[in-house]
């Protein structure tokens, strides 16, 4: 291996993160990873300190004001149709960089039309509408990594 793919170790590790298994081993000609999910490794214990904590001078910031979300956003209304990721990966909403988005929120999309790439391990995955509809919300950015069932859009098929 001639260098190491940090982006190909993170999506492997939001993978371990969503599965049940606790222990994943990947072997490589010169190369091995083995990631452990809630288990230390052996031979480690946790650092514990004898020395009492200190205490800083330094005040804390005030707290931030809580954000209001329109209830819309909170509660979409039931008929919309999420648009969820079938994989862990980088979300794209244009077939290359520099051109046009495939679909812009308002705009109507028919069944089977490309809405959006996710590339996993280096595979462009093209997602599809499965019907009809208006786009009513894009929830993520190009560029931004999806996990496995996360929404990326929402379609009313009423509009």
């Amino acid at each position: 291996m001639d260098a190491v793919n940090w982006q190909e170790i993170r999506l492997l590790l939001s993978a371990l993160e969503e599965s049940a298994v606790t222990e994943l081993t990947l072997e490589l000609k010169d190369f091995r990873l083995t990631l452990r999910k809630g288990i230390p490794p052996a031979g480690l214990t946790p650092l514990v300190s004898s020395a009492p904590p200190q205490t800083a001078s330094i005040p804390s910031p005030p707290p931030a004001p809580a954000e209001t979300v329109p209830a819309a956003r909170q509660f979409p209304p039931s008929h919309w149709i999420d648009v969820t990721a079938p994989m862990v990966g980088t979300f794209y909403s244009a077939p290359a960089p520099g051109e046009t988005d495939f679909v812009r929120k308002g705009e109507r999309v028919n069944k089977g039309q490309t809405l959006c790439i996710i590339e996993a391990m280096k595979l462009m995955n093209e997602i599809e509408a499965e019907t009809a509809g208006v786009v009513t919300e894009i929830l993520v950015s190009n560029g931004q990594p999806v996990e496995f069932g996360q929404v990326l859009m929402r379609l009313d098929p009423t509009g």
